[in-house]
């Protein structure tokens, strides 16, 4: 990142709509939609633990498929966030970790949960706010996750 992306006060912001000159910005979509999906981050936290063997992530992620397992720990390696280990053995070993890369994400994910846990009971309380103003809109995305 170049330092004019890492010192962007609020004043600093554009009002208009990002031009083509904001390209490194909008480049960087992939990468926060790889880490930002419910999955990775899951699997994150769980390598965050230690290395892992790929059946016993799948245990520990509730309700993802093997597909879908596959699919996340695959991307993750592509983006430099997990390393994949395979052992000469038969069957072969296969363990997942966490690159020094992965490592630094995982103080941002534990505080991004720290504010969700904090900010749980008012963003609960706006809910139910906006549903008795306007309703309970089936089309929004996060509509039935009720406490």
């Amino acid at each position: 990142m170049s330092p004019e992306h890492t010192d962007v006060t609020l004043s600093d912001w554009p009002d208009e709509p990002l031009g083509p000159q904001h390209i490194r910005c909008r480049s960087i979509t992939p990468i926060l939609q790889r880490i930002g999906d419910k999955w990775s981050i899951l699997i994150v936290m769980m390598l965050a633990r230690g290395p892992r063997r790929f059946n016993e992530l799948k245990r520990m992620v509730d309700g993802i498929s093997q597909r879908m397992l596959t699919l996340n720990l695959r991307g993750l390696e592509r983006e430099g966030l997990v390393s994949r280990r395979i052992f000469p053995t038969i069957p072969p070993k296969v363990e997942y970790a966490l690159t020094d890369l992965g490592e630094s994400l995982c103080g941002h994910v534990i505080a991004l949960g720290q504010w969700a846990e904090a900010s749980f009971d008012a963003i609960q309380a706006a809910r139910d706010a906006f549903d008795a103003r306007e309703g309970e809109d089936e089309l929004l995305p996060f509509h039935s996750d009720r406490a």
